[in-house]
């Protein structure tokens, strides 16, 4: 099980101040809604809430906001209408960009989405246009230190990893999503601590851009990674080391 870093390119979220703090509590919050609307409002049959509650404890996020967004998405309280859409287009230098969105109005979303897209010179693009470059996996990121390989393999695997690579100091576990609340759950009970762990969507190509070039698609993808209603962003750039340090 080799192969190139799967999280090398995954942006992580920075250090917040109050206001973008309460920007990912917004994010949080409809994620919370949703899983607690597909899967109901206890997190112990409902592993999409679950992570959805760990991450926002994660961000300190008030455990009476944690409640009203279950009570929301279970019905008890008024706002739950929200939806799940993917968004799919093409950036500047012709890079490949999803966006996984939580809304209550697809219309406005795409409006404002559209807009992004075309003041950085790309184009939103219909439903399936780049969907098929990405895989959709589990992707867990393990520190190596005092953790063998052959422990995690035997852990990992048993528990449905299909992919398990050492990166410097660092092993990344895939799964298919379906695997990855059994996985997450095995992972814990071995006591093993995961550095993050996300569906996410993992490119089959990848676009090498120069520094210059870098420069704006991150700028692009930084805007829309800060839109309210967008969860999460997939690219498929590829940046090395030394263009990665420079930014």
């Amino acid at each position: 099980m080799a192969g190139h870093s799967h999280s090398a390119n995954i942006k992580h979220k920075k250090a917040a101040t109050d206001a973008k703090r309460a920007k990912l509590w917004t994010k949080l919050s409809k994620a919370i809604i949703v899983a607690a609307r597909l899967g109901g409002g206890d997190p112990s049959g409902n592993a999409r809430l679950r992570k959805a509650i760990t991450d926002a404890k994660a961000l300190s996020m008030p455990n009476d906001n944690i409640d009203r967004a279950i009570k929301k998405g279970t019905g008890e309280l008024e706002g739950g209408s929200m939806e799940e859409v993917l968004y799919e287009g093409y950036g500047p230098h012709a890079v490949a960009v999803i966006c996984e969105i939580t809304t209550d109005n697809r219309n406005r979303t795409a409006s404002e989405l559209r807009k992004l897209f075309e003041q950085h010179g790309g184009n939103l693009g219909s439903s399936g246009c780049v969907a098929y470059m990405f895989q959709r996996k589990g992707l867990f990121v393990i520190p190596s230190a005092n953790l063998s390989e052959e422990k995690l393999f035997e852990i990992a695997t048993e528990a449905g990893a299909d992919d398990i690579q050492q990166i410097d100091s660092r092993f990344e576990v895939l799964c298919e999503p379906e695997r990855f609340s059994e996985l997450s759950d095995a992972l814990e009970v071995a006591g093993i601590n995961c550095d993050n762990k996300q569906l996410t969507r993992i490119p089959q190509n990848t676009v090498d851009l120069n520094l210059e070039q870098a420069r704006e698609v991150m700028a692009f993808l930084e805007e829309l990674d800060d839109h309210d209603d967008v969860q999460s962003v997939s690219s498929n750039i590829n940046l090395s080391d030394e263009i990665a340090s420079a930014l």
